[in-house]
């Protein structure tokens, strides 16, 4: 069976990707792809408490979990996001933030113990958490991850979700950059992220791009991006898998994607 949707909006950030309103250009080649990477802004829905709080991977969700859903009001006004259901996918979590509480247990001087703000920003759903905060959810928040399949994973839970509630879902995939030593056990160079809005399939309705998936059975090797400057981020970030998407999207083609998922993978059709 093949899940079937519409995108209704569309953030990223990543190593000179700074928002989908000016990436585009560097997706479809029109424009060299730059690889500087740059914090993204403070997360400006956060109460000032918990922006201050919150680590780099829930400002870099955040950022695009916002971005996605300020383009998917422009077009339907009246998309609520406070009732809006959403999956958070990331395969470290809040990393830099583990990396914090795993250097406190390990020095003897650390008499003060874990701090608790820190323990409360280092399980794995504290970005689904601080997204339901800001907008005053009221519908499920989901977060998962799954190791190098968290992509497919994600999306395939998103799009799921879609389909069986006929209703618009936010998906929110990113990894923020490992300190050192985790980064030798997990490699993540640098930040990146993607958001989808997705939104039943229906004929003649607005849509960024429409997108189908089911999952298949037997192993497949991940469709790399077309772009080489692209498909060279996607061994440095897990959630960089989205690319090859991204840049379909981009392009405006109609293409067949192949992402990992765990022992067989997820076929995607990709379309205008």
């Amino acid at each position: 069976m093949m899940l079937r949707a519409a995108i209704r909006g569309i953030g990223l950030w990543g190593p000179g990707l700074f928002g989908w309103a000016e990436s585009p250009p560097v997706l479809t080649g029109a424009k060299p792809h730059d690889a500087d990477e740059r914090a993204p802004p403070a997360p400006l829905l956060l109460p000032a408490n918990e922006r201050r709080r919150a680590g780099p991977a829930v400002r870099l969700a955040l950022t695009v979990a916002e971005a996605a859903v300020a383009m998917a009001r422009e077009a339907d006004p009246a998309l609520d996001a406070a009732r809006l259901r959403a999956v958070f996918a990331s395969s470290n979590g809040e990393g830099a933030v583990v990396d914090d509480l795993l250097k406190t247990l390990a020095d003897p001087a650390a008499a003060l113990g874990v701090s608790p703000t820190q323990f409360h920003n280092s399980v794995h759903n504290v970005a689904a958490g601080y997204w339901s905060i800001a907008q005053g959810g009221q519908a499920p928040a989901d977060s998962l991850a799954a190791h190098d399949t968290t992509f497919a994973a994600g999306l395939l839970k998103a799009l799921a979700e879609t389909v069986a509630e006929a209703a618009p879902v936010l998906f929110c995939l990113f990894d923020a950059k490992l300190p050192f030593p985790l980064s030798r056990c997990r490699r993540t160079d640098f930040a990146f992220a993607m958001a989808l809005v997705l939104g039943p399939d229906a004929q003649g309705a607005a849509a960024l791009g429409h997108i189908a998936a089911r999952f298949e059975a037997g192993e497949a090797a991940l469709t790399p991006p077309r772009a080489p400057s692209l498909a060279a981020l996607v061994a440095g970030n897990p959630a960089a898998q989205s690319l090859a998407l991204l840049e379909t999207l981009a392009r405006g083609e109609r293409r067949r994607l192949a992402v990992p998922l765990v022992r067989g993978h997820l076929a995607l059709e990709v379309a205008p």
